[in-house]
């Protein structure tokens, strides 16, 4: 499709400033002929109107290829997961992307664990715990995690742990769905790098947001979904687990299935 020379830098303006929110992946989607393109109508009012670090970012680039002004992921090309994982940190940076950053965090919590993990566990959020650690998964909620994972067969050292959102939400609220949007490419980021065998959504938030369905937990959990080329699990927040302890059962559940398709052993011991 040929593009004029106005909506060729308009585009090329809007994936900058994507760029500098952390996003780089594109889909095209096909839209009817008679149907007007979003970009052919930016002009001087909507620049005028966008932030300064998205004026930033809009500079005039060369007509003969909107790409050029595209810059590659900062982990593009590198094949050592360890590697990707700190050039994608690094251009997290001090993260000012959605109002988070100045409604009380005390630091971004990135995720931990094995750059090689054949598992992969994303929960919602930190919690005052995490915000203070800097580490996923450190409190009541983390340790029973970990018991969960114990009951695997398996250590926290050889799984990976992050959430949707980096950031505490003051007091613990569910995080809302802009702040999830602006930091879930970073996650993403981290997926493409790890490449695990297997995700597992710890609780609504996560599975809601990877997944894009609205949908009861109860209809979610027990089935393998494809995301991104890797199959992903759902199963329940260890938060969740806290409060209603009998859907520990549940849980197990879930687990056992994610160790079947791993070929790990299923031990007799469920979570505790």
């Amino acid at each position: 499709m040929s593009l004029d020379a106005q909506l060729r830098r308009a585009l090329a303006d809007r994936i900058r400033y994507y760029n500098e929110l952390g996003i780089y992946d594109f889909y095209r989607r096909e839209v009817s002929a008679t149907a007007a393109h979003p970009l052919t109508e930016i002009g001087s009012e909507e620049r005028d109107s966008m932030t300064p670090r998205a004026k930033a970012v809009a500079a005039p680039v060369s007509e003969e290829n909107i790409f050029e002004a595209v810059r590659p992921k900062p982990e593009s090309g590198v094949t050592d997961p360890a590697q990707a994982l700190r050039l994608i940190r690094e251009d997290l940076g001090e993260c000012t992307r959605c109002p988070l950053h100045k409604q009380g965090r005390k630091q971004i919590v990135f995720g931990v664990g094995n750059p090689h993990a054949e598992l992969m566990f994303i929960g919602e959020a930190p919690g005052a715990d995490e915000d203070q650690q800097g580490e996923p998964f450190v409190g009541r909620a983390g340790q029973l995690l970990n018991n969960m994972i114990k009951a695997m067969g398996i250590r926290r050292e050889d799984v990976y742990i992050a959430n949707i959102i980096k950031c505490r939400p003051p007091g613990n609220r569910t995080p809302e769905r802009d702040e999830c949007e602006t930091c879930s490419p970073f996650l993403m980021r981290q997926v493409a790098a790890i490449h695990p065998k297997a995700i597992v959504a710890l609780g609504a938030v996560a599975a809601k947001t990877l997944l894009a369905i609205n949908a009861p937990m109860s209809e979610l959990r027990g089935r393998w979904y494809d995301f991104r080329g890797t199959k992903l699990a759902v199963t329940y927040h260890p938060a969740f687990l806290l409060r209603d302890p009998r859907q520990k059962k549940e849980t197990w559940k879930d687990l056992q299935m994610v160790m079947k398709d791993l070929g790990l052993p299923i031990p007799q011991k469920s979570v505790e």
